[in-house]
This record gives structure tokens, sequence and C-alpha cells, in this order.
């Protein structure tokens, strides 16, 4: 079995070599525009790698893009086996990654409590000139 370091560089290679192809548009399926690779992992026993996807609009377009990569996934597969030697190259998985609309949620969040600490000092002054 190889190591959890292994494993690791294998999911960051896979990964890179994806992300290259979707950049370079040699997937040939407009489902896939925008849809970008956040994450691969590799199962200890090389069977599997789960890979997860994002796009900039959203869980709108999730099935859309997790339906093209899942009907490109053996075309991948092969890309892939081709441009990193393994002996056996793993199956593909794909899932949709929401992370990145989460971070954006979040914030989101952040800058309304910026906001609201930034008026706070302001309507608390104005108090104090009243009381005066």
């Amino acid at each position: 079995m190889p190591s959890k370091l292994r494993l690791t560089r294998i999911g960051d290679r896979i990964r890179q070599e994806l992300s290259e192809m979707l950049v370079k548009q040699e997937i040939h399926d407009p489902r896939l525009l925008g849809a970008t690779v956040t994450e691969v992992k590799v199962d200890r026993e090389l069977a599997f790698a789960s890979i997860y996807v994002s796009a900039i609009e959203g869980k709108e377009r999730s099935k859309e893009i997790l339906k093209g990569f899942e009907s490109a996934s053996s075309f991948i597969r092969r890309m892939l086996a081709e441009r990193i030697e393994l002996r056996a190259f793993p199956r593909l998985r794909f899932y949709w990654d929401p992370t990145p609309e989460r971070v954006d949620r979040i914030e989101q969040l952040f800058a309304t409590i910026r906001e609201e600490e930034v008026n706070i000092p302001q309507e608390e002054e104005s108090e104090a000139g009243d009381a005066e």
C-alpha cells in the first residue's frame, strides 16, 4: 500500500493534469466550461480517485457539470493514464464541492459585520452628543 504522502502526490498530480485538460479544452463537452477541480482524493488501494469539482456559477450548474464529467469519465481516465504512470489507474468518481460557495457566503457575512461595526461608533457618537 502506498504511503499517505504518495497518495497525496498522486491526487495532486491528477488534479493538476485534469485542470490543465479543462483549461486547454481538451475535453470537448460544453457542460464542462467554467468547471474547476478543487481537490482529488485517492483511496489507499488506488482503486478510486474522488474528484471534487466546482464552478463560478455555483450550485445551479452542479448537476449539468457532474453529468458532463460522468459522460466523459472513461475518456478523462484514459487521457490521465497516458500522462501519469501508474500500474493500474484508479476509476474516477466526481462530486460537487460546495466549499467555494460557502467561502463566498462567509465573506459576505464578514463584510456585513464590518459594515455594522463602522456604523455603530457613529451612532454612539451621535447619541453621546445628544446627551450633552
